[in-house]
């Protein structure tokens, strides 16, 4: 079977989850024996990295990018139309996307099947609301609607997928999966050095500094508990790419007691991300909205236990003891830091279980099986 995978960005740096979902799937789907072409923008794609793709055996087309900011690919219809042309089915990954809608134009005219997986982007959140509602008006609702599959990554995003028109019965649950070899061992010492921690207790948030992510409730969160005895000793750390809010982010912890305390990293990635990980006492996950966050499985398969909202789509963490399930908001992350940093033993506990979860659920090996199940039911 010869899949395209298209999303607007695989940068490692900004690409977010939706970037490591395409890559991890496209590789699960070579190892089974698949052939699976990525097509993306050369956004933040340097030499090295799509030299690290060929040793994945993944065959990467990168369109020239003339708008960054809206991943605004260089018009390139009959190189495209050759691409769906020669795959057997088409994924078209997230939803606000001019690669989308070009590539949704050719698979029209050629009449290929085709997937989308939003990704958690349906609704209207942030910036660009005029915009993204003229998207919908103009290709994006069809897009949705008239795909061959429809897959969620967790249940919630079923009923996004309905206010678009899409009944329930049509939607596939694919949660997001894991690549254990990605993760090499670590104690999490270098990480400590590196970043002046030395053994204190640490909570580590890893993402975008992005609005939708939450770290600014996190941080307030982090600032009103340090009054308390036992959450003095924390350090927060913050490893991730500014999406627009860190200055914001420096502004709220000067002005508070707990300046020295708190750590910006920038993007972390490969083996450094696997030693932040080791090196925490429990990841915090302060998101707005997100369909399934990919974290809590990078944090699952080192043992990290964790503190997410009830906006994640992954409540399964509160049901499994793998960690703790709060409401998105200051008060709600307050309650948890307080709850996690006040039984340490039981932290550890909660990282096995989360472990055990992860492995026995969630590894990618697996995952695409469900992937080919569907791709298998409409291609003719």
């Amino acid at each position: 079977m010869k899949i395209l995978n298209v999303n607007m960005s695989i940068d490692p740096v900004t690409g977010g989850g939706s970037a490591e979902r395409t890559l991890q799937i496209s590789r699960a789907l070579n190892r089974a024996g698949h052939r699976c072409t990525i097509l993306t923008t050369d956004t933040g794609l340097s030499p090295a990295y799509l030299q690290q793709c060929r040793k994945w055996g993944l065959s990467v087309v990168a369109l020239p990018t003339l708008w960054r900011r809206f991943y605004l690919p260089k018009p390139s219809q009959v190189l495209i139309e050759k691409l769906v042309a020669g795959a057997d089915g088409v994924n078209l990954m997230s939803h606000w996307t001019l690669i989308n809608a070009l590539v949704y134009r050719a698979v029209k005219k050629i009449s290929k099947p085709y997937t989308v997986c939003p990704a958690g982007t349906l609704p209207i959140f942030g910036r660009s609301r005029v915009l993204k509602e003229l998207y919908n008006h103009l290709v994006g609702r069809e897009i949705i609607l008239y795909a061959n599959g429809h897959i969620a990554i967790s249940p919630n995003e079923i009923e996004q997928f309905k206010s678009y028109g899409v009944q329930p019965g049509r939607v596939t649950v694919i949660p997001n999966g894991i690549n254990p070899d990605d993760f090499s061992e670590s104690d999490g010492k270098k990480f400590r050095a590196r970043h002046g921690i030395g053994d204190a207790p640490l909570i580590l948030f890893l993402g975008r500094l992005n609005i939708i992510k939450g770290p600014d409730m996190l941080l307030d969160a982090f600032c009103r508990c340090s009054q308390y005895e036992h959450m003095k000793p924390y350090h927060l750390v913050f490893a991730g790419p500014d999406g627009g809010m860190l200055n914001a982010l420096k502004r709220m912890f000067e002005a508070s007691g707990v300046k020295d305390r708190v750590h910006f990293t920038g993007h972390i990635g490969g083996s450094e991300k696997s030693e932040a990980y080791r090196a925490a006492d429990f990841l915090a996950i302060p998101s707005r909205q997100e369909a399934m966050s990919i974290v809590v499985l990078e944090a699952g398969i080192t043992g990290t236990p964790v503190l997410i909202t009830d906006q994640c789509g992954f409540d399964d963490v509160a049901a499994v003891a793998g960690g703790m399930v709060v409401a998105a908001s200051v008060e709600g992350l307050q309650e948890g830091l307080l709850a996690m940093t006040g039984n340490p033993a039981k932290m550890k506990i909660m990282g096995q279980n989360l472990e055990k979860f992860t492995r026995e659920h969630f590894l990618w090996n697996h995952m695409v099986n469900r992937y080919l199940e569907l791709f298998s039911r409409i291609i003719c």
